[in-house]
């Protein structure tokens, strides 16, 4: 007997798989990487690993892909920093950085378990039925090859689900009406999205800026007068989730109720490890 796909299976999996792959944003053996090369501002870097998959491209092209940055801070940092090292360099520091975090935060015995095999070989069959019809940031990492090493292919299927669904995503969130910001501020409000000091240091958002999106939103009725969601507000957050849940199932139904069972329990070994070594920052996340 075949057993259903729970309508938010997917999700949950994808939030497993994506806070590892995340860990790779704050890891300290990145910044080391993409140091050697001569890429050292911490933006630079994170435009450049992030977007290399998608070759020298501008900084229109990275604002679009990535929603939520301002344009005035990519833009100081993309195209210069394809001056200072190729998109192909980039992408073997990354894989470089990919290996030592993980090393770092789970340990070799866990790099070299059949747990992590397992979560590879799963993955990365739930990654046959992505599609890459205006999903650029998917499409680009799926020209990628597939590693050979069973920790860097589990990495890379998590990285090609966490593109396909923040792709759909992003296409849910202008159906809203949310700009960049918007989003970001709706999220943070819901109390799981980054406290706005994380925003304004990566994201290039000024206080101002982040005011005056608060105010368009209460004139739109989904923040009260605190920057708490109105009820409104909640129920377009979740309906955006569930929206971004429905672009993102073939991937989940194809690898099948049994099989995203057992990828998120894997999975959720992985990430309790990396976040008890510390993989992220203790004030990341939160509503200030």
């Amino acid at each position: 007997m075949t057993l259903a796909l729970e309508p938010r299976a997917g999700r949950r999996c994808h939030n497993v798989l994506n806070a590892l792959h995340a860990t790779l944003y704050f890891s300290p053996d990145l910044g080391t990487e993409l140091g050697a090369l001569g890429i050292t501002h911490p933006r630079a870097v994170n435009f450049a690993v992030r977007a290399a998959a998608m070759g020298p491209v501008g900084p229109g092209t990275v604002t679009a892909t990535f929603y939520n940055y301002k344009y005035e801070l990519v833009a100081r940092h993309v195209p210069a920093v394809w001056s200072v090292a190729s998109p192909e360099q980039v992408l073997a520091a990354r894989a470089r950085a990919v290996d030592a975090t993980l090393r770092r935060l789970l340990g070799d015995e866990a790099v070299a378990s059949d747990e992590m095999a397992e979560a590879a070989r799963l993955a990365l069959r739930a990654t046959e039925a992505c599609t890459r019809s205006a999903r650029p940031l998917y499409s680009a990492h799926a020209d990628l090859p597939v590693p050979e090493e069973p920790h860097l292919a589990y990495f890379h299927a998590a990285t090609l689900l966490r593109e396909h669904r923040g792709d759909g995503h992003l296409a849910v969130l202008m159906s809203a009406g949310l700009d960049g910001l918007e989003a970001v501020v709706t999220h943070t409000a819901t109390g799981k999205g980054m406290t706005p000091k994380w925003v304004f240091g990566s994201r290039g958002w000024s206080q101002e800026e982040w005011d005056a999106a608060a105010g368009r939103l209460r004139g739109r009725g989904l923040l009260d007068a605190d920057g708490e969601l109105t009820e409104q507000g909640v129920a377009l957050r979740a309906g955006i989730e569930a929206e971004t849940d429905r672009l993102d199932r073939a991937p989940y139904e194809h690898l099948g109720a049994e099989g995203v069972a057992r990828l998120t329990e894997l999975a959720a070994v992985f990430t309790g490890a990396a976040v008890g070594a510390g993989g992220f920052p203790a004030d990341l996340i939160g509503k200030s």
